[in-house]
């Protein structure tokens, strides 16, 4: 239906916002590396952390996108 569609489309517009945050963050942290303001170790870890919210949250935007899905199928 036209609706699942927009969801569809809706959900992956989070996505890449989600993964822009990812990519803007990941760059901060290599700009703190650089700068020797955090060390090398604590780069990654902060990557490490960064990868794991992204998954957290296109996680959470593939849930709400199923749930909204199945909603607009039962009407």
């Amino acid at each position: 239906s036209e609706l699942v569609k927009v969801v569809h489309k809706k959900a992956e517009e989070c996505r890449v916002a989600v993964r822009n945050l990812r990519r803007d963050g990941n760059d901060a942290i290599k700009r703190l590396e650089k700068d020797k303001t955090i060390s090398e170790d604590e780069g990654k870890k902060a990557q490490d952390e960064m990868q794991k919210l992204t998954d957290k949250y296109i996680k959470e935007i593939d849930h709400v996108m199923a749930a909204k899905e199945k909603e607009i199928m039962e009407v």
